[in-house]
């Protein structure tokens, strides 16, 4: 079975995931993760992130993998053909070029097929942009998570703070994000927007235990819990 938890960044869907999916006794696909590994792939290899066929070209050859920790849902490390790029993926850079990277339908098309593939083979908790409209239209509960950008941009800060990333200006994060959701929203390739029959949830004004519990209750009444 398959929980899909769609989005805009910042708005607590990985979170949220990780801890409905130990909740339920599910496991986590991070696909996220593996948008911001095509992005530092291409960036290390100095590829302009405006060639969308040497963009698709990785994508097809890069082996992106997770490592786990006994009894947690939630990938723990992400490695690119072998090498540990958990902490690097996660940085400022990666922020301001992943929606251009997953924009390009080659990409797309590339882990598209693997996380269809992974969720195929058991129960997962997975979000990203376009979960239940384009990788899993028939899963069982859809989730459109969203919050203001000032909540998120402000989220965002105290993750950086906690990363040690270097950008923890306020103003910065938050044109940043602004300026994600209009590309997310408006690209030709499975732009971002709730499926016809998802949930929406608004994490601008609870907590995160009342987020969790919120998407627990919609699971247990599609008798997923």
């Amino acid at each position: 079975m398959i929980i899909a938890i769609d989005g805009p960044s910042g708005a607590g869907k990985s979170s949220v995931s990780r801890a409905v999916a130990s909740r339920l006794g599910f496991s986590c696909l991070d696909t996220g993760a593996m948008y911001r590994s095509i992005a530092w792939k291409a960036l290390q290899e100095g590829v302009d992130l405006s060639d969308d066929e040497a963009l698709g070209r990785i994508a097809c050859t890069c082996k992106i993998s997770f490592g786990h920790e006994p009894g947690d849902p939630a990938p723990r490390y992400v490695y690119v053909d072998g090498e540990d790029v958990t902490t690097l993926i996660r940085t400022a850079q990666i922020d301001q070029s992943v929606s251009r990277v997953s924009s390009v339908p080659q990409v797309r098309k590339a882990l598209v097929a693997q996380q269809q593939r992974i969720g195929s083979e058991g129960n997962y908790v997975v979000d990203g942009r376009d979960i239940g409209t384009v990788v899993f239209p028939e899963a069982e509960l859809k989730i459109f998570m969203t919050a203001s950008p000032e909540v998120r941009a402000k989220r965002r800060v105290g993750q950086n703070k906690r990363r040690g990333v270097s950008n923890l200006n306020y103003e910065e994060v938050l044109a940043d994000i602004i300026a994600r959701d209009e590309q997310d929203a408006n690209r030709a390739e499975s732009p971002l927007r709730a499926a016809e029959d998802a949930v929406l949830v608004d994490t601008s004004d609870i907590t995160f235990d009342q987020s969790v519990e919120r998407v627990c209750d919609l699971a247990s009444l599609r008798g997923m819990a």
